[in-house]
């Protein structure tokens, strides 16, 4: 065969050559929806991890919170006390 001569293909080498590139696309096709699938999910998971750490955070700062108003509550009270045992004594000691 020379530069100048055409290779003629058969019917059967035709519908061989059509049928592995239709198989090849539907793989191709498989694999990319197989790795969006993923990917979609890997974004699910990441964003309800975000999620997690925020309500983790939360929750601390709400513990935080709590125990402050309970120490705040506490010192208030002590010095209420304070304030009026010691306003009753010089009061009372006059």
């Amino acid at each position: 065969m020379n530069e100048n001569s055409m290779r003629y293909y058969s019917d059967l080498e035709v519908d061989l050559l059509i049928d592995e590139i239709t198989e090849a696309a539907l793989e191709a096709i498989e694999q990319a929806a197989g790795e969006a699938a993923r990917a979609a999910v890997l974004s699910m998971v990441e964003r309800e991890a975000v999620m997690l750490r925020e309500n983790q955070r939360l929750r601390l700062e709400a513990e935080t919170l709590r125990r402050n108003r309970l120490l705040i509550g506490v010192l208030s009270f002590v010095g209420g006390l304070f304030v009026g045992v010691t306003g009753t004594l010089i009061i009372g000691g006059r």
